[in-house]
């Protein structure tokens, strides 16, 4: 059947939403023809049943439907990627986007489009409906899509990160993931990108697909009902002993106030600093959760908070391990020494996590932000120095590799460090004892041959405009790569900031300048297959 375009239609006239399009005479002659209508293509098919219409260009990736195959039950199949659509409905029989269809009428010789877009509440409540179907299914171009349509029609897109939380935060069994940290680093990105629709649309995109991702065919694992007056030592003491019922239970009772966040900060940080927590994680997402709700409204404190808590309850311990069963000694004895000056950077050189503790625990009586700046120094220091021929390292046993993440682990901690504990002064030693840990942890990894004046930056600010456009279009498949690049960056730049840290921050940019440079693997294969035999031939 040849198909053709008319572009002959230029007086077609409009009648309270009703359009004069094509002549009968020439889609009975054609089959289907396409009209163009103030920037609209609509494709109008003569079938056995009627006359029908709908958009031209297929809601999956554009393509025309003019080209597509109709059947005899007005099937419609778009032939590049054989989506289907019920023409008289628009119902996707694949479960995707629906098609537009429109109502028709003839009239005299010529056929009459119905052409009338809902009220603003029906779209954006059906815009919710199908972002949600595309969060459940982490079908990332219809994601895309659907903000497009948020910002189209005028609403204030970063209401879909709201969505996204309330959609996710009880199918995260453990709680917070990097989805949410993420969220509010893309969130600060988005409002410095203020009247920048591609790039605004690009930081929502990230944030939600994450969620959706870590959320991916995971069923609700419920918070906990009840509620216990708000007590700052009943919750820390319920994070201690692990019991999520009584944690969650006060979590509710600060939420029964205005600002629940501010009332629970102090209790939040006194039990992610109680232990060498979970690599950091407990303690980095703290002021990240505080930016989340200040940003998008006391509406989302419930689900962000009672899912930060329980990732701290169910957190690991690694002050309990060997490597870390220091900590608790040097937190005791913090400060106890006579002297009152902070070591310099090159006194942790090669101290392993107990002897980097003991360290900083002598010098505890020093100014504590004299303490962070050296501290900040070495974590900076084993990230930009470290030695690359350990992400080919095969022969190591389990939890002796090193990568990437290890030494930037050691910079967004600081970054959490220095705000929480310049607003709560009295936990300044256990941070600083956990920043010692993250020191220690990393010895012996340097490459003597990387040196400070080969990755400094001489224009910060503009090595951090193009850092940030490389975020924008980061090419990374696994967002758990994309949001550590993020979260990198953005404490990089904070920290850098602070007049405080001296010449620290100059190590840490150029650490970060090291690490864009460098390549990131992530699947180690044979790394992974020999350790998995090594472990097999000893397990008897």
């Amino acid at each position: 059947m040849p198909v053709t375009v008319d572009h002959s239609i230029s007086d077609h006239i409009m009648t309270q939403s009703w359009i004069k399009s094509v002549s009968c005479d020439a889609l009975k002659r054609d089959g289907r023809k396409v009209f163009r209508f103030e920037g609209r293509q609509i494709v109008l098919f003569d079938t056995r049943q009627g006359i029908y219409a709908c958009n031209n260009r297929c809601p999956h990736e554009g393509y025309p439907l003019r080209e597509g195959v109709l059947d005899e039950q007005c099937r419609l199949t778009c032939n590049w990627h054989n989506w289907k659509f019920d023409l008289q409905t628009g119902e996707n029989q694949r479960g995707g986007d629906k098609l537009r269809v429109y109502p028709v009428e003839v009239r005299g010789d010529h056929i009459w489009i119905q052409v009338i877009d809902p009220p603003l509440a029906e779209q954006q409540e059906k815009t919710i409906n199908d972002l949600n179907l595309a969060f459940s299914n982490h079908d990332y171009d219809r994601l895309a899509r659907e903000l497009a349509r948020l910002f189209q029609m005028g609403a204030d897109p970063t209401v879909a990160i709201t969505w996204a939380i309330e959609w996710s935060s009880e199918r995260m069994e453990f709680g917070w993931t990097h989805a949410y940290a993420g969220a509010a680093e893309w969130l600060q990105l988005y409002d410095d990108h203020d009247g920048k629709r591609e790039q605004q649309l690009i930081c929502l995109l990230e944030a939600i697909g994450h969620m959706s991702e870590d959320t991916l065919r995971e069923p609700r694992y419920p918070f906990v009902s009840g509620t216990l007056a708000w007590d700052e030592d009943a919750f820390v003491a319920a994070v201690e002993h692990e019991d999520e019922t009584a944690a969650l239970q006060r979590t509710r009772g600060a939420l029964a106030n205005a600002g629940a966040f501010a009332i629970m900060e102090r209790g939040l940080a006194r039990a992610a600093l109680a232990h060498y927590h979970s690599f950091g994680h407990a303690l980095i997402y703290i002021p990240r959760a505080a930016e989340l709700i200040h940003r998008l409204g006391e509406g989302v404190a419930a689900p962000v908070l009672l899912s930060l808590v329980r990732s701290i309850v169910t957190g690991f311990r690694e002050d309990l391990i060997p490597e870390f069963r220091y900590y608790g000694e040097a937190l005791a004895g913090f400060g106890q020494g006579q002297i009152g000056r902070s070591p310099p950077l090159e006194a942790y050189v090669g101290l392993n996590p107990a002897k980097a503790m003991a360290l900083t625990a002598e010098h505890g009586s020093a100014p504590p932000e004299e303490l962070y700046r050296s501290l900040l120094a070495v974590n900076a220091q084993n990230m930009l120095t470290f030695d690359l021929t350990h992400l080919e390292d095969i022969d190591q046993p389990y939890g002796s590799d090193r990568g990437w993440l290890d030494f930037s682990h050691g910079l967004t901690f600081a970054d959490a460090v220095y705000s929480l504990c310049k607003r709560y002064p009295e936990l300044w030693p256990a941070g600083l004892l956990q920043m010692a840990c993250f020191a220690g942890r990393n010895v012996g990894h340097a490459d003597p041959a990387v040196a400070l004046e080969d990755w400094v930056v001489s224009e910060p600010q503009t090595f951090f405009q193009e850092t940030t456009g490389m975020l924008m279009d980061h090419g990374q498949s696994e967002y758990i790569v994309s949001v550590h690049l993020l979260k990198t960056v953005q404490a990089v730049k904070r920290l850098s900031a602070l007049p405080q840290v001296g010449a620290a921050g100059q190590i840490a940019v150029a650490a970060l300048n090291r690490l864009l440079s460098a390549p990131v693997r992530r699947k180690m294969v044979r790394r992974t297959a020999r350790q998995a035999m090594r472990f097999i031939r000893q397990d008897k």
